[in-house]
């Protein structure tokens, strides 16, 4: 029998507390900075408790932090008490040694008051531009376990590499139904198997999209909602797959809220990373590959090459689907063993991954479905799609790509089976990923559906398709698809 995990959860790395995506200690320590320069405008018999219980709280978290680790964003904070610090802490020194007391006067101590206070509030509005992500709750039936593996094609050279002996190799995170894990279980890394890989992983995203890494630097610090290694779900249930290829420059893990949620409603979804291509892989044996492809500024130049990059991560998927299916068959002792449905999968992407899971459906009819996250299809054209397929769009407008929907439509009208383009209102670009728990929540870059809103939608109508398609749930996607966006149908012979 399946049974809801409970709501709760230990060890959360943040809290939010009053809308602040800090940590308790932070706000004890954001508290304290504020009574450091309120002190000054209190009544002479309540100044001195306030200073003191002020630095009482300020001195531990600066040694507390100072071993674990300040996140940037509370630099401004601390800058904020040691401006105001010798001030609230004059007139005590001078009481102790007997000297009269001295106070600026009000006008003088206003600004530096007002400066101080301003200093200190871009803290909190730092913490929440940039937060630690909190992942949302998964809402299925099942617990959600997660491990990583590495494999090699014996077939397929490495084709970013001059070494004709170098074969190619892909890291692969599966997440899975799993057993519920014992109260207080250690949820999985974000970004990596350890912190250390987390780092580089989110290092090297912040660089390909020219952002200096500290500001990004509670990413790596997250927890997810899955537990490494946690034992497969009991009852001999065989599970839909659903392979996932992410966007240029993007990492496997970047759509774990939404891997978790298919996970927690019965799926096994195994992301890709692609060497050479994705912002960072580390392999097993520690070396780091970083990535190799970058735009020309020539459109045909780079739409060529694009093509090229979509046919290599399409072979990736369909070996990875080879690889799993062997894992079902019993190739190697696996706790997936038997577990595994590859009967019934589906291949996604997002971005140039979108364009990738097409191609990748085009060469392997042994995918039964496809979505597509907002990519713009790369490569031919050519054959047509015989899965169905669901697009998950942005809304088009005159700042688009003008050759983005013509490919797309072309793509999905040629389809022999029917095909569905979703359009999400208030969708960004990257509304389709991870990107709204820890990015500034400017509407032009992770759209305006909310920090855990964005993932939910996304993998909300990501279930209603496959679950039509996979399991035959009562239900066409064409009733219920339209609950999440503006939906246009392609059925086969161009009839729309």
């Amino acid at each position: 029998m399946r049974r809801r995990r409970p709501g709760a959860e230990h060890g959360r790395v943040t809290e939010n507390i009053a809308g602040l995506p800090m940590s308790p200690l932070e706000i004890l320590a954001l508290l304290g900075a504020v009574a450091l320069v309120v002190a000054r405008w209190l009544p002479p018999v309540a100044r001195p408790g306030v200073t003191i219980a002020a630095g009482a709280v300020l001195l531990p978290f600066a040694i507390v932090l100072g071993v674990a680790g300040i996140r940037w964003q509370l630099l401004p904070v601390l800058a904020g008490a040691a401006f105001a610090l010798p001030f609230a802490l004059s007139p005590l020194l001078r009481r102790r040694t007997g000297r009269p007391a001295w106070r600026a006067r009000w006008w003088l101590a206003l600004p530096g008051s007002v400066a101080c206070v301003g200093l200190i509030a871009t803290g909190p509005v730092a913490a929440w531009a940039f937060p630690v992500p909190v992942f949302p709750e998964p809402t299925g039936a099942f617990a959600v376990g997660t491990r990583v593996v590495q494999w090699t094609d014996p077939r397929r050279p490495e084709t970013f590499t001059a070494d004709p002996g170098d074969l190619r190799t892909v890291v692969v995170q599966l997440w899975y139904p799993a057993q519920k894990s014992p109260a207080g279980a250690r949820r999985a890394q974000y970004l990596g198997r350890t912190e250390q890989e987390a780092r580089t992983v989110s290092e090297a995203l912040a660089r390909g999209v020219g952002l200096p890494g500290f500001l990004v630097d509670g990413v790596p610090r997250a927890r997810s909602r899955a537990v490494f290694d946690a034992p497969v779900a009991g009852g001999g249930e065989r599970f839909p797959v659903v392979l996932f290829s992410p966007g240029s420059g993007g990492v496997r893990t970047q759509n774990t809220a939404w891997a978790e949620e298919l996970a927690s409603h019965g799926y096994v979804v195994a992301a890709l990373d692609h060497p050479y291509d994705s912002a960072a892989v580390v392999l097993a044996d520690g070396r780091t590959i970083t990535t190799e492809t970058a735009s020309t500024g020539d459109p045909a130049k780079d739409e060529e090459l694009a093509a090229g990059w979509t046919a290599v991560r399409a072979a990736d998927l369909g070996f990875v689907l080879t690889r799993l299916d062997g894992l079902d068959r019993g190739e190697g002792a696996d706790p997936l063993t038997g577990r595994l449905d590859t009967g019934r999968a589906a291949v996604t992407g997002h971005s140039m991954g979108g364009a990738a899971a097409l191609q990748a459906a085009r060469q392997d009819r042994r995918f039964d479905a496809v979505i597509d996250l907002d990519g713009y299809p790369h490569g031919p054209a050519s054959p047509a799609l015989d899965q169905p397929t669901l697009a998950l769009t942005q809304a088009v407008t005159p700042a688009t790509d003008p050759r983005y929907l013509p490919r797309l439509t072309e793509a999905l009208g040629s389809s022999t089976a029917t095909s569905y383009r979703l359009t999400v209102p208030g969708a960004a670009h990257l509304t389709f990923m991870d990107g709204p728990l820890y990015l500034p929540p400017v509407p032009s870059i992770v759209g305006s559906l909310g920090r855990t809103g964005s993932p939910r939608v996304v993998a909300a109508a990501t279930l209603a398709f496959l679950d039509s398609v996979l399991r035959g749930k009562p239900g066409d996607p064409a009733g219920v698809l339209p609950a999440y966006g503006s939906l246009s149908v392609h059925h086969p012979g161009g009839h729309g």
